[in-house]
């Protein structure tokens, strides 16, 4: 046994094993978000319950079960509840989903099962989601076509064919207002501010003010157009409604126009229920969020996310490389240069919320104001690189991620024999020529290295945001149609602060908690797919270059 321990197995062993737990533990925990998250969008059978409380009064409640607790019937009778027979010790009870916001008050409630008469899965009960107050439970009896009422005969089919309408038409309409009509009014802005530009240069003459003004004229009519047609989209999206019986035994009128899709979940397969989880997810990832991000997709927040860390990645790299370069190749190995090695080290360690206040005086208010002042002085008061912005965001978390990019591109030429380079300058070559052509591509490895780790902190960063560009909510995305296609200035959203937002920010916590878990796992697979892409690229680099290290 003396041997053994002296052999050192036992700490292999034992390294191996809290390894393997690791790594246990952290699939573990991916596998329970995902779950936890994709099941969200698996269309739940709908219950119609009968309930008769203490009192003897009876209800009606439809809906569908989001989660059960067995709770002791002692903190029930403390808590005021009645039974209408003796309870046992423990009390089964049900977290229900009911819908028909605006009617019943709240989308969640609690239900005792010893209040419960009778339960049943009704075929012809179905749920409407909707763009506005959330899900609607019940019996579509008939649609409003015109002002006419028509009974529904294949109920499913009929209705979903006046749906597709209704949301065609919307979406028309809403493309309209973003592109045609968003278009127009950026460049009435632009030329607000280019009449402002030319005010303040004294260079308003009489002949730039006619030119402005048939120019406004020309935009003012094609918006007055495009403004008719879609008030004409919009009254032909609202022209039908669905009549449904609700829990309550009463026909309420919906407007198709706020009626996105409707499932019949008890009548679906297995088949129909994964073409359903495969729709809920897909639309998760395209849609825009709705309801304070408690309902609809993250898109603008994924395309926020991996457009800021791309940023990032451009701006990171080349000053990581060259300052590591320079430490390395060229700087003289003394007391200023160990100071900054030591600078660079401790700079890993400063919290991020820190980075965040300096990117906020420094970059925002500072550097951003200077340019306002210097290229945009039309716009002032109002700001337009003074403001937090994408730019800004991805300087920050430049600065931040940059001591690990010095660090791995550093080791990386460390790892190069001095006879490389000896033999380089030996057949005529110069240092700079040397660098580029045989140091650099043998340790772009590296490189990709420290960019891989860059990334993979970058992603997750949730504070500095906050204070330098990230918002619960961006009407418009960094990119689109109007010049210069790229706005660097705007405002964005990101996939961790939504997840903050929605988790701890939400009105309405019960309907947020499953979009939290999914929101995580999809943060966590925009990471590893950004870390797949770039461990690709050094693998391709590792092997194209691995005969300059024979």
């Amino acid at each position: 046994m003396g041997k053994w321990f002296k052999s050192g197995s036992p700490w292999i062993w034992m390294t191996g094993g809290a390894v393997s737990l690791s790594l246990i533990a952290v699939l573990g925990l991916l596998l329970l978000i995902a779950w936890r998250g994709l099941s969200y969008f698996w269309p739940a059978d709908i219950y119609e319950w009968k309930l008769k409380d203490a009192k003897g009064a009876e209800s009606v409640l439809i809906g569908e079960i989001y989660d059960t607790e067995v709770v002791p019937s002692e903190r029930l009778l403390a808590a005021g509840a009645e039974f209408v027979t003796p309870p046992g010790e423990f009390v089964t009870r049900y977290l229900v989903k009911t819908g028909n916001r605006e009617f019943v008050g709240l989308d969640f409630r609690w239900i005792l099962e010893t209040d419960i008469v009778s339960r049943s899965t009704p075929a012809d009960v179905a749920v409407l989601e909707r763009s506005k107050n959330g899900n609607f439970y019940g019996y579509p009896v008939a649609v409003i076509e015109n002002g006419q009422r028509l009974e529904l005969s294949d109920v499913e089919t009929s209705l979903q064919q006046h749906i597709d309408r209704a949301v065609a038409l919307s979406k028309r309409a809403e493309q309209l207002q973003k592109k045609d009509i968003g278009a127009i009014n950026y460049q009435l802005e632009r030329l607000r501010l280019k009449e402002r530009g030319f005010e303040l240069n004294n260079e308003l003459t009489d002949s730039r003010k006619l030119e402005l003004a048939a120019e406004r004229k020309a935009l003012q009519d094609k918006y007055l157009v495009l403004e008719k047609e879609l008030f004409s989209l919009r009254d032909d999206a609202g022209r039908d409604a669905v009549i449904v019986r609700d829990m309550r035994g009463e026909e309420v009128s919906l407007k198709l126009d706020t009626v996105l899709h409707v499932t019949y979940a008890n009548r679906l397969g297995l088949g129909g229920r994964l073409l359903a989880w495969f729709a809920g997810v897909g639309n998760f990832v395209s849609d825009d969020p709705r309801e304070a991000n408690t309902e609809g997709g993250v898109f603008p927040a994924i395309f926020g996310t991996v457009f800021m860390v791309l940023l990032m990645a451009v701006i990171v790299t080349p000053f990581g490389v060259v300052a590591a370069i320079y430490l390395h190749e060229y700087a003289k190995k003394g007391p200023i240069t160990k100071m900054i090695r030591i600078a660079v080290i401790n700079l890993a360690g400063v919290p991020s919320i820190v980075y965040g206040v300096f990117g906020l005086g420094f970059f925002v208010y500072m550097l951003g104001g200077s340019l306002d002042q210097l290229f945009f002085p039309e716009a002032l008061p109002s700001p337009t690189f003074g403001s937090p912005g994408v730019i800004w965001s991805a300087l920050t978390l430049a600065i931040l991620t940059l001591p690990v990019v010095i660090v791995s591109t550093e080791e990386g030429l460390s790892r190069i024999p001095s006879a490389v380079r000896q033999g380089s300058l030996a057949l005529g070559a110069t240092k700079a020529e040397t660098l580029w052509r045989i140091v650099i591509p043998m340790a772009s490895p590296a490189i990709m290295t420290g960019l891989i780790l860059a990334v993979a902190r970058a992603a997750g960063e949730v504070a500095p945001l906050m204070l330098v560009g990230v918002v619960k909510l961006a009407p418009t995305l960094p990119i689109d149609m109007n010049f210069p296609f790229v706005h660097l200035e705007r405002k964005f959203m990101h996939l961790g602060f939504h997840i903050y937002d929605v988790g701890f920010q939400s009105p309405n916590v019960e309907a947020a908690r499953p979009l939290v878990y999914a929101t995580s796992f999809l943060l966590v697979s925009v990471i590893v797919a950004l870390n797949l892409t770039a461990i690709s690229v050094r693998n391709h680099l590792r092997e194209k270059y691995r005969s300059l290290e024979h």
